[in-house]
């Protein structure tokens, strides 16, 4: 294969903080470029993968955050959305823009590809013949989520009496799931354990990837079978708010919100529970906080590794109740997390030099295309 017919490639660094996953691992830059393709990696002290993993395999290295001067031929991949700015876009981009169901500043993001005469494929809608992702982090989500939602809880039952906010707790990358599972282990069991009933716990979406995770977290840190409450859609179609997750120690939220639904939980119901309520952590992974049908209407923050827990307004003299919103739960598993993704996103990668003809791509772009037409009007109003 002469070089003019290779396609190239180029993954760049992740300007998010504390983001250390990788679109591309250095085992799927092999295949691709075993495949045809010429990959270029920008270097990236914060992934979990060292550049010299990428240079083993033949990848050619370049700057950091490099990639606005590549030849705009080249399609541009990266997981998370790039930093704000009102920069046209004139590549290609592959990656993860959050824009697609009015989120804040969604308009603000596509009208950059207008102004540009760029395009942008979106990574949660590329979609199978079933219209099921192509590659999702959903599975370590969920357990990242639960996880998390575990130290919440064993951090609050330190502080005793202490009702105030919850002090003290930071969340920072594993390097295995074994590590992960140890250490919730170790600080839970400071604080006497978590079998026989002594921590609940409530899975909305527990049928999908991310609501899988979370159980299979729960599992392996030793809560009973009948103290995880897996629900989906049979047991929300009555629509909340729903009594039962006031009455469980941590509720994590994983479902895939794309209309509105009632919600599960309100001010009202909390602060109406009193001092009685059981409920002490909510792990939305969801994470739709700024969506307007966010089911979780209690809170209007995103947190993040350093502060990962907000405070809700419970009311005087009610228990406290913090929740984790954190939009990049598997980077504490980075390496598995990657190497799942990366895996399940080959297939569709290799048919990029087919990308207008290659049914994925195809319905990729006619999406952003229609999107694009919205924010364009939208921006015009």
């Amino acid at each position: 294969m002469s070089t003019s017919d290779r396609q190239p490639l180029w993954l760049r660094c992740e300007k998010k903080e504390f983001e250390r996953r990788a679109a591309l691992t250095p085992t799927t830059a092999r295949k691709l470029i075993d495949a045809g393709f010429d990959i270029t990696v920008e270097r990236d002290e914060q992934r979990i993968f060292n550049d010299e993993e990428y240079e083993k395999v033949g990848c050619k290295l370049v700057d950091n955050n490099s990639w606005p001067s590549a030849p705009t031929s080249v399609p541009i991949i990266g997981l998370k959305e790039l930093e704000v700015s009102l920069e046209p876009l004139s590549h290609t981009h592959i990656q993860f823009a959050h824009c697609y169901k009015n989120q804040a500043g969604w308009a603000a993001v596509l009208t950059r590809f207008h102004r540009g005469g760029g395009t942008l494929y979106d990574l949660e809608f590329l979609t199978d013949d079933n219209g099921r992702r192509v590659a999702a982090f959903g599975f370590h989500a969920g357990f990242a989520g639960a996880a998390a939602a575990l130290l919440a809880l064993a951090a609050r039952k330190k502080m005793g009496d202490d009702k105030g906010a919850l002090r003290g707790m930071s969340l920072k990358p594993y390097d295995n799931e074994q590590l992960m599972v140890a250490d919730v282990k170790a600080q839970l069991q400071e604080v006497g354990g978590v079998g026989g009933g002594k921590v609940k716990a409530l899975v909305i979406g527990a049928l999908g990837r991310c609501g899988r995770g979370a159980v299979d977290l729960f599992r392996k840190i030793g809560l009973d079978e009948d103290d995880i409450l897996k629900w989906d859609l049979p047991e929300t179609a009555k629509g909340g708010p729903f009594q039962e997750i006031l009455d469980v120690d941590i509720f994590v939220n994983c479902i895939y919100l794309s209309s509105s639904i009632p919600p599960f939980v309100t001010y009202d119901t909390i602060r109406g529970a009193g001092p009685n309520r059981r409920l002490s952590v909510i792990a939305d992974v969801s994470c739709d906080t700024t969506n307007p049908f966010n089911p979780i209407p209690v809170y209007n923050v995103m947190t993040t590794f350093d502060t990962p827990t907000v405070e809700v307004e419970v009311g005087p003299g009610n228990p406290p109740l913090s929740v984790i919103s954190i939009d990049h739960l598997p980077t504490l598993l980075p390496r598995e997390a990657s190497e799942q993704f990366s895996s399940d996103l080959l297939p569709s990668l290799l048919q990029l030099p087919q990308r207008k003809t290659a049914r994925v791509w195809v319905e990729a772009e006619e999406l952003f295309k229609k999107k694009l037409a919205e924010a364009v009007a939208y921006e015009q109003t």
